[in-house]
């Protein structure tokens, strides 16, 4: 019964979970408009977006917490849309743990396993507890444990019944920033070992970037872009992507007579969506895309005074500013020991890497 199921790898043409067309309301507002998902079996797919934006309505509607307005959702080659939370075959941790202060840590994980009683019962908590290793904290109580520790109980019992998905709701968000980046590193690979397929809710960009196979980035009720961390990072679909994950710097593009993209009155060299915005629009690129003292024929060379430079300890951050362009701030992020010393004194010569350039209306 408590064996984990082995998924196969991710390339199968039917997915485990697939949410089709998903539509929630309450009252005047839409919580989710049309949204569709597929995960695969065991993949690790995080939610990711700004507070209110539908991210913890879609995880509740997948759980059954909440009912949806329209649309369905099948979960193994089941339809659950109509389905209760205990017909679903998952298990949740929330991000407030939700342990039973008056229960010792096995009765706590115990719970998760329903009618499961006797030596089977003790068999399979001692199996979880070492699982996220907490062997020996059997008959300690939840106000005995620290916050990381509570968050493993709360795990534990929820993989004790050996679930078909583990849905998490932002459940490292109330640990401090040192316990967080240690549990998400044991939470990923405890999921890769139980192959486990997973929906976190989060919006934590890093830990999104670190934890997931795929990212479903989330605004206003929809899904606006579907892909890999280095997708999401490197290709943003829209300009709310290429806003929200990652250090964006935005600035005015023009055209010239002939409709050449035109960056502060010199012709801009790009690769990929150069012709993606007509009139007004904006240029898109990353911190790292800036190189500082660049070669005289280096593609989108510019003259740049440095405005603030921010030590980082490894890296320095340069706030830049454009001749040309004053009232459009420039980010650069270089390795702390390879700055100049007299980068601050006068004005540089900038270039921006092609690759890493993109235009948004």
């Amino acid at each position: 019964m408590f064996q984990p199921t082995l998924h196969p790898n991710q390339s199968n043409a039917r997915p485990f979970l697939s949410v089709r067309q998903v539509t929630r309301r309450f009252g005047a507002f839409t919580a989710l408009e049309g949204v569709s998902l597929d995960v695969a079996q065991g993949e690790f797919v995080c939610l990711l977006g700004p507070s209110g934006c539908g991210k913890t309505t879609l995880l509740r509607i997948i759980a059954g917490l909440e009912a949806q307005d329209a649309g369905s959702i099948v979960a193994g080659g089941r339809d659950i849309s109509s389905l209760p939370p205990g017909e679903r075959d998952y298990g949740i941790v929330f991000q407030s743990y939700a342990l039973f202060p008056n229960l010792t840590v096995a009765q706590n994980v115990a719970y998760g396993l329903g009618d499961v009683r006797g030596s089977r019962a003790r068999e399979r908590v001692s199996e979880m507890l070492a699982l996220v290793g907490l062997s020996g904290s059997e008959a300690r109580y939840p106000s005995q444990l620290s916050g990381g520790q509570q968050q493993r109980v709360a795990l534990a019992r929820a993989l004790a019944p050996a679930p078909s998905l583990l849905l998490l709701d932002e459940p490292m968000s109330a640990l401090d920033a040192q316990v967080r980046e240690h549990l998400r590193i044991e939470l990923r690979r405890l999921q890769r070992k139980l192959n486990v397929t997973t929906v976190m809710v989060t919006h934590d960009q890093d830990e999104a970037m670190a934890m997931a196979d795929r990212i479903a980035v989330m605004s206003n009720g929809r899904i606006e872009q579907t892909g890999t961390p280095a997708d999401i990072y490197a290709q943003p679909a829209t300009a709310f992507v290429a806003g929200f994950v990652g250090q964006a710097n935005w600035l005015p593009l023009s055209r010239s007579a002939e409709g050449m993209p035109m960056l502060a009155g010199k012709a801009l060299s790009i690769d990929g969506n150069a012709d993606a915005a007509h009139g007004s629009a904006r240029l898109f690129c990353r911190p790292e895309a800036v190189t500082l003292h660049a070669a005289e024929d280096a593609p989108n060379r510019h003259l740049a005074r440095v405005v603030e430079h921010i030590y980082l300890g490894s890296r320095t951050r340069l706030t830049l500013a454009i001749d040309g362009l004053p009232d459009a701030p420039l980010v650069a992020e270089v390795p702390s020991h390879a700055l100049r010393a007299d980068v601050g004194d006068s004005k540089l010569w900038i270039a921006l890497a092609r690759d890493g350039l993109r235009v948004y209306a």
